[in-house]
């Protein structure tokens, strides 16, 4: 009897030592989770990167990764062959992926020889663009998205690849139905073993939803904003809401 394909998805989140590649910054941690068919599984993959230069000072505050607790970790190149089988033919979700996925295949050129790219061994979505479908015209950062669903991440005093990439799955899960063990079989039933949370039944294809209205905001609320958010910008050093 032939099974349905399995859904393998990882959740990935790097850290690097900067927010611009132009200025030579690169990649010094990854963190993935593993989920298949709506579980999480525990293959986890986490590995810290000996990046050859200083953080800085803004990407320093930001994730506390110094160059110290670096200088006995592998070069990108030693860890290139086992984090590629890694995520060979998974579905890759990322929150805000252009930039994560952006570091990866600058990463990948460096190495020389035919030139790969991440998107040459698995698909990429972009979580942050589910979310705006889903709430457009609201706040959908990570932390956002976490108070928006009660998911507790109090405990991250520092962003960390991994720990990021594992409240990624959480928020993941909750904005498209819950955790559930949900399979198709070939006549397009579904199976019998859905997911439930709160007493309401999810499956994985809860996504599907009308079209919401989009309220613009106006001149003075613009304004309003863009003044909160070069705020944080001053604060943080990261500029990644332009």
């Amino acid at each position: 009897m032939s099974r349905s394909k399995v859904l393998r998805q990882i959740f990935l989140d790097t850290e690097t030592t900067g927010l611009e590649i132009r200025d030579g910054n690169r990649i010094i941690e990854i963190g993935c989770v593993e989920m298949i068919d709506r579980k999480l599984t525990g293959n986890n993959y986490h590995q810290y990167i000996n990046a050859g230069r200083d953080s800085e000072e803004g990407a320093l505050k930001v994730h506390g990764i110094t160059t110290d607790f670096l200088a006995d970790k592998p070069k990108f190149e030693e860890i290139t062959p086992a984090f590629l089988d890694y995520i060979k033919g998974a579905e890759l979700i990322i929150h805000n992926a252009p930039f994560d996925i952006g570091f990866l295949n600058h990463e990948l050129s460096l190495l020389g020889g035919k030139r790969r790219i991440i998107e040459d061994y698995c698909e990429v979505n972009d979580s942050l663009v589910i979310a705006r479908q889903m709430h457009p015209g609201q706040r959908n950062s990570l932390d956002a998205l976490c108070k928006r669903y009660d998911i507790n991440n109090e405990h991250r005093e520092l962003h960390g690849a991994l720990l990021d990439s594992e409240i990624l799955a959480d928020v993941y899960l909750a904005m498209t139905g819950g955790q559930t063990a949900l399979l198709l079989g070939e006549s397009g039933t579904e199976g019998a073993d859905a997911g439930s949370s709160g007493g309401f039944t999810f499956n994985r294809l809860s996504i599907q939803r009308k079209e919401l209205p989009v309220i613009k905001a106006e001149e003075a609320e613009l304004d309003a904003h863009q003044k909160y958010l070069s705020e944080i910008e001053e604060s943080t050093g990261k500029r990644l809401w332009h």
